[in-house]
């Protein structure tokens, strides 16, 4: 059985989908929770579904130790579901082609430092787009950067505010990550 470990900053929802889509299927189980806030909802999530967690800091995130006790889980593929922190580059080499991430627009526009959540809503709705949408793609050393893996749209409707544009985006991210997580799982 494949082990996936998710990094999460916020609520968790992205994560439940994942630890729902997987709980009946054979070809997966979330094996880890962390996250860079002690009062995240995500760890809700980690303590009801009895899945470890670590809450991490700056500089345990920067060591060579926390690679260490990821690599120990044997992740066959790490998943940032809204963690807000860029990742090490000694992370990266660590499990290259392992970390996949989730962001709420179409990159490459309305991607890099600072843009997530509702910055991003705001930015797309400034830009006049007329579709938004979520983006799951590979990490590498920059933000929003590596190669993506898929890409689902949504309409953007003319009287739409960021938490309205949000909602039709989190639909797209709670279908297509926990999906596309098993598909990348079934072709490894």
């Amino acid at each position: 059985m494949h082990q996936l470990i998710i990094f999460a900053s916020g609520r968790g929802t992205n994560a439940t989908s994942i630890v729902e889509h997987f709980r009946n299927r054979e070809i997966a189980k979330v094996a880890l929770i962390v996250t860079n806030r002690g009062d995240a909802g995500v760890l809700e999530l980690a303590r009801k579904e009895n899945i470890p967690f670590l809450v991490i800091n700056k500089e345990s995130f920067q060591s060579e130790v926390l690679i260490k006790e990821l690599a120990d889980y044997n992740p066959s593929m790490i998943v940032l579901a809204g963690f807000l922190w860029k990742i090490p580059d000694g992370f990266i080499n660590a499990f290259r082609s392992k970390i996949i991430n989730l962001h709420p627009a179409l990159l490459p526009d309305h991607g890099g430092k600072g843009m997530f959540g509702e910055h991003v809503h705001k930015a797309v709705l400034s830009s006049g787009k007329t579709e938004s949408g979520i983006t799951i793609h590979y990490v590498d050393e920059h933000y929003d950067n590596g190669d993506i893996i898929l890409q689902a749209r949504c309409p953007v409707v003319a009287d739409d505010s960021p938490a309205s544009l949000s909602e039709r985006v989190y639909e797209l991210e709670h279908f297509f990550l926990p999906r596309t997580i098993e598909f990348l799982l079934k072709k490894a």
